[in-house]
C-alpha cells in the first residue's frame, strides 16, 4: 500500500510531518510517499534512521497556504503538494492521501480531481469525537457544509455508519440526529424531514439527540450540518482545554494539592490522553471517489503517526466502494419521500 503524505501542509510542516512518518513505519510495512519541497524534506529525514525503501519523496514546487482561496488555489497551483498528492491517488500511484493543509482546498481538490461519488450530493468531513470512559463517536458533518437539505443529512448518516463499521469496527452503529429536543416534532423543517428519512432507512437510527448528551456517547454516529458540527467540535475542544487548565491550577496551588496530584498522576495523565486530538487520527472526507484524510492544522508528529495508522483501514476496507454500493438504497428512500 502507498500512503501519500502532504509534507508541506499544516503549521508544523515539514518537520513534524516527517517525524510522524518515521514513527509510523516502525509499526507498518506499507510505503509512505512524502510529497513537497525535496530539499526541505530530505533535510528533515537526515535527522533519523529509517528504511529508505519505506519512505520516499515526491517533489512538489508549490504550496497551498491557509490564506489561499480554496477553489482558485486548486485550479491554479497544479504543482502544489496537495494537488499533486490527490492526483497521485486518482492515477493509481497512491492508495491514500493525508494532509494537514487548507481544509477548503482539500475538499475542493477531492471534488475536482477525484470527483464526487454519483448519488452523493455533498461530500462531508467526519471527525472522531472523544467520549470520556467510552468508545469514541463519529461526527458528520464536521464543517464542510454549513447549510444542508434533509437528503444530505441522510447521506452523512449512511457514509458515517459505513466508516464506523468498516474502519472503526463498530457493528450496527447507533445513529443520532443532533436537535434541540428528543421529540420528533422538535427542530427546523430540515431536521424534521431528515428525521423522517432516517426513520425509513435501514440504519440503526435512534432518533434525535441533544447536544448535552453528545459527550456521554448518546450515539455512535452524530449527524448534523457542518455549521452545527464545527461549533460542537470547537466548543468541546475549548471546554476541555479550559477544564484541564483549571484542574492543573487547582492541583498545583499548594503542598496538599501537589501531594494529591502526585498520587493521582496516572489517572490525570489518562484523562488528558482522552482529550488529546493527536491520539485519534484525522478526519476522512467521505463522498469523493478516493480516500482522503484531513489532519488538524497544528498536528504534531504523534497526530501524523496516528492519522497514518488509522487511515490505512479506510483504504484497505474499500470504504469508497461500499459507499458507492449503498447509494442505490439512498435513492430509493429519497424517491419514496
Amino acid at each position: 500500500m502507498r500512503i501519500v503524505l502532504d509534507g508541506m501542509g499544516g503549521d508544523n510542516a515539514p518537520g513534524e510531518i516527517v517525524k510522524g512518518a518515521v514513527e509510523a513505519i516502525k509499526e507498518i510495512t506499507h510505503t509512505i510517499i512524502i510529497i513537497g519541497d525535496e530539499k526541505k524534506i530530505s533535510a528533515e529525514l537526515k535527522k533519523y534512521k529509517y528504511d529508505k525503501k519505506q519512505i520516499m519523496i515526491e517533489h512538489a514546487s508549490d504550496v497551498i497556504g491557509n490564506c489561499d482561496a480554496p477553489v482558485k488555489a486548486v485550479r491554479t497551483k497544479k504543482e502544489s503538494s496537495m494537488v499533486k498528492g490527490i492526483t497521485m491517488v486518482k492515477e493509481g500511484k497512491g492508495d491514500l492521501f493525508i494532509s494537514a493543509g487548507n481544509s477548503g482546498a482539500l475538499m475542493a481538490g477531492g471534488l475536482f480531481i477525484l470527483g464526487r461519488i454519483q448519488g452523493i450530493d455533498r461530500p462531508a468531513m467526519a471527525s472522531i469525537y472523544p467520549i470520556l470512559g467510552g468508545q469514541a463517536s463519529l461526527l458528520v458533518d464536521a464543517g464542510a457544509n454549513s447549510e444542508c437539505k434533509p437528503d444530505n443529512l441522510l447521506e452523512f448518516a449512511t457514509m458515517g455508519s459505513i466508516y464506523m463499521e468498516k474502519v472503526l469496527g463498530r457493528k450496527n452503529p447507533k445513529v443520532g440526529l443532533v436537535n434541540i429536543g428528543a421529540e420528533e416534532t422538535k427542530g427546523t423543517t430540515v431536521t424534521k424531514a431528515a428525521h423522517e428519512l432516517l426513520g425509513k432507512s435501514k440504519l440503526n437510527f435512534i432518533g434525535n439527540v441533544e447536544a448535552r448528551d453528545v459527550p456521554f456517547g448518546a450515539s455512535d454516529v452524530i449527524v448534523c450540518d457542518g455549521f452545527v458540527g464545527n461549533v460542537i467540535l470547537k466548543l468541546t475542544e475549548g471546554l476541555a482545554l479550559t477544564l484541564l487548565k483549571q484542574l492543573k491550577q487547582k492541583l498545583t496551588s499548594g503542598f496538599k494539592a501537589k501531594l494529591g496530584s502526585a498520587l493521582l498522576y496516572d489517572k490525570l495523565k489518562g484523562l488528558k490522553s482522552e482529550f488529546d486530538y493527536s491520539e485519534y487520527g484525522g478526519a476522512p472526507i467521505l463522498g469523493v471517489k478516493g480516500p482522503i484524510v484531513k489532519m488538524h492544522g497544528s498536528s504534531n508528529a504523534n497526530a501524523v503517526k496516528n492519522t497514518i495508522l488509522k487511515g490505512i483501514p479506510y483504504a484497505e476496507q474499500n470504504v469508497v466502494q461500499t459507499i458507492l454500493d449503498s447509494v442505490l438504497e439512498l435513492e430509493e428512500i429519497k424517491i419514496s419521500e
